[in-house]
This record gives C-alpha cells, sequence and structure tokens, in this order.
C-alpha cells in the first residue's frame, strides 16, 4: 500500500528516515512494517540507544554473556550496538540495493566524548566502519571544528559520513567544503574507482534552534521580538539549502562532476531534530515546511505517525526565501547573535550526547556489578 512516506519520496525527491532504534523493532518486524511504509533509512545517536539499552530485558542475555567472555562494560556495549546496526542494515539492504545505493542507511554515531579530537574521531570512524564493513553504514561524526578536518579525512579514505549537530550557516558551509575537499583528495590518489559508492549527509538541526531563539526573544520581551517567535529554524533551514543548491553551481561541484564522468555523489542536506517541542507550534511544521528533493528528514516515531496519518505534502522547502533572509535579518536587528546561538546548541548537544553515554556505561556497570557480585 503507498503511503504518504512513499508519495515524499516519488513525488518530492525527499527521503523520510526514522529517527529512533532498539532491538524489539528489530526482532519484532517494526522496523521492517516502517520500510515497507516508506521509510528509508534509520538515524541513531547515544541518547537513542541509552533508552533502548536501558529500557526493558532485551539486552541483558547478552550483555552477561559479554562479561562472561570477558569484555568490558564499554566494549559490551559497543558489541551490542553494532549487533543492533548489523540487523538494520540487513533491514534497509534491499532499499539500498533498489535506490542504486542512494538510500537504504543506517547512521552508528561515535563515542560523543571524541568532539574535540581530530585524529580520535578519525580513528574511531575508521574502526566502526570497518568493523560493519557494509556499503550502507553511515558513520555519524559531529560537526565540530574539530570534526571538519575529520570529516575530509574520513570521506579522502572513501568512507561515506552522516556529519551531524550543524546549528548555523557558516559551520554548514564549512561541512560542504570539506566534503568536496575530501572527494579531490580521493580521486587525486584513487582516481574515480569507488567513488560512487561514497555518500554524505549533513544533518542540519531543526527545533532546538527554535527553542533556543525563543528562549531569548522572550528574553528581549518587545512585541517585536515576540511576533519572531517560532520563525527562526526554518528560516535558517531554507537558506541552508540555498546555500547547498548554491554550491552544486559552484566550480568545486562540477569539476567534480566532469571528472568523475557523473559518478560522484552530492552530500544530502538532513533535516533532524524535526518533532516540535513547544506545543504551541503544529506537530509536523518541521516536516512540512522542509520538503523538497536531495534532502532527507529523519523523524522519531511520533512524527512518522503523524505524517502517515495527516501530513500535507507539497515543495516548500524553497518557499518564502526572500522572507527567511527577512526574518534573519529581523533576529538580528532585536539583538538574536545566531552565530551565538549555534555555539550554545552545539556545545550542548555534545554535552547532552556525552551525558547519556556516561549515564548508560555506569548503569550498565552497576548491572554488570550485580551479576558478577564481590567482583569489581
Amino acid at each position: 500500500m503507498m503511503t504518504r512516506l512513499h508519495d515524499l519520496y516519488d513525488e518530492f525527491g525527499q527521503s523520510p528516515w526514522i529517527d529512533n532504534l532498539t532491538r524489539p523493532m528489530l526482532h519484532d518486524g517494526t522496523l521492517a512494517d516502517l520500510v515497507a511504509q516508506g521509510i528509508r533509512g534509520v538515524t541513531s545517536n547515544p541518547t537513542i540507544f541509552a533508552k533502548a539499552i536501558s529500557a526493558g530485558d532485551a539486552y541483558d542475555e547478552q550483555f552477561s554473556r559479554l562479561l562472561a567472555a570477558g569484555l568490558s562494560v564499554e566494549d559490551a556495549y559497543w558489541d551490542m550496538v553494532i549487533d543492533d546496526i548489523g540487523a538494520a542494515l540487513d533491514v534497509l539492504a534491499p532499499v539500498h540495493a533498489s535506490s542504486g545505493g542512494n538510500d537504504g542507511f543506517v547512521s552508528l554515531e561515535v563515542a560523543p566524548a571524541l568532539a574535540g579530537d581530530t585524529d580520535a574521531t578519525v580513528a574511531a570512524a575508521r574502526q566502526l566502519h570497518d568493523r560493519l564493513r557494509r556499503a550502507n553504514l553511515f558513520v555519524k561524526i559531529p560537526a565540530t571544528r574539530p570534526g571538519i578536518p575529520a570529516l575530509r579525512q574520513l570521506v579522502a579514505d572513501g568512507r561515506s559520513i552522516n556529519v551531524t549537530l550543524i546549528f548555523s550557516l557558516e559551520r554548514y558551509g564549512e561541512v560542504i567544503d570539506a566534503y568536496l575537499a575530501g572527494l579531490e583528495d580521493f580521486m587525486a590518489t584513487t582516481g574515480t574507482v569507488g567513488l560512487s559508492a561514497i555518500h554524505g549527509v549533513a544533518s542540519f538541526f531543526i527545533s532546538r534552534v527554535d527553542t533556543e531563539v525563543d528562549r531569548r526573544l522572550e528574553a528581549v520581551g518587545t512585541e517585536r521580538a515576540l511576533a519572531l517567535r517560532g520563525r527562526a529554524a526554518v528560516a535558517q533551514a531554507r537558506l541552508a539549502y540555498e546555500l547547498f543548491l548554491e554550491r552544486l553551481e559552484g566550480d568545486p561541484w562540477k569539476r567534480l562532476v566532469v571528472t568523475s564522468e557523473r559518478s560522484v555523489r552530492s552530500q544530502r542536506p538532513l533535516w533532524a531534530s524535526t518533532s516540535t517541542k513547544n506545543p504551541a507550534y503544529p506537530e509536523l511544521v518541521y516536516v512540512e515546511s522542509l520538503i523538497g528533493p536531495d534532502t532527507v528528514n529523519t523523524m522519531p516515531d511520533a512524527t512518522v505517525a503523524a505524517l502517515l496519518d495527516h501530513g500535507q505534502l507539497a515543495r516548500n522547502i524553497e518557499r518564502g526565501l526572500d522572507g527567511a533572509h527577512r526574518t534573519m535579518d529581523e533576529l538580528a536587528e532585536v539583538g538574536i547573535d545566531m552565530d551565538d546561538v549555534a555555539q550554545v546548541l552545539e556545545e550542548e548537544g555534545v554535552a547532552s550526547f556525552a551525558k547519556s553515554f556516561d549515564e548508560l556505561l555506569q548503569a550498565l556497570s552497576d548491572k554488570a556489578a550485580a551479576l558478577r557480585p564481590g567482583r569489581s
């Protein structure tokens, strides 16, 4: 049966992915059902896995077995996560094949503690790719300043990367440049063999921008400032898409296309954090407003369900670009520093994932202690 998710891709060129992964979803057929309904990819992050592993007993038997085999708590965590990612890659493999390798991806993120270390990020991403060795795997790395050279190096290696935690147009431009430079580096050493297997998405966060900007607008408190609430995130995302299209018209991309005989793949914008945090806003505002070709929207379960039930589909991503520019100008005029907003959100995002990761390891350590009484 065709659904709105199928229509989103077939008619508008946007790939709907789900921003969730749990072992029960894999075992009870939920993920397979979602794929049948039109979901074309999966994203995960440390917070998602923390919730999945902490909820219920789905991981207890494997965890006990791994501990008994002598693995540390952290190594056991990665074994469990990699098993889930591998199973999800199997579910999405037919989508990857039928799309000519353009979709059907599953994303696995490096440890959040590495966000400030370029070399460690590169090493961790290589290790995850090498452990799974699947064409439809994206390894996620953060778009922190040290993450930008890591992206270039990993693309130069021929690896597919999902760059996450992008909150500003300036950083997004750096991400695009690093991806293109990585492709050039790859071709300089390898040529075009294997080039078409390199994919990229750039995860631009949406709802968190409105949450932070709205807080600042309410602190300003003027009528003009308050009238701008709920407008920053969509405006900035539309300008990000405008930047994406501009770079596809630029000389570096055109040179790559010609030299590679059109085998090179673009780095698609991915809209992340697309559930509304403010109940006063329409629940699908960050989905319906950002529909357009060559993009991805990754949604949590409830947002996917809402889209399937009553989503209104139209190509809206380029609608109101002049208004988007005006919104950003008006935000500056009332005193909102979007560069500072982005910096705060990046720091909070890295810290939030690190906190989830640390809390999960502590919970697993406590569970290990209960399973191994008397042992440290």
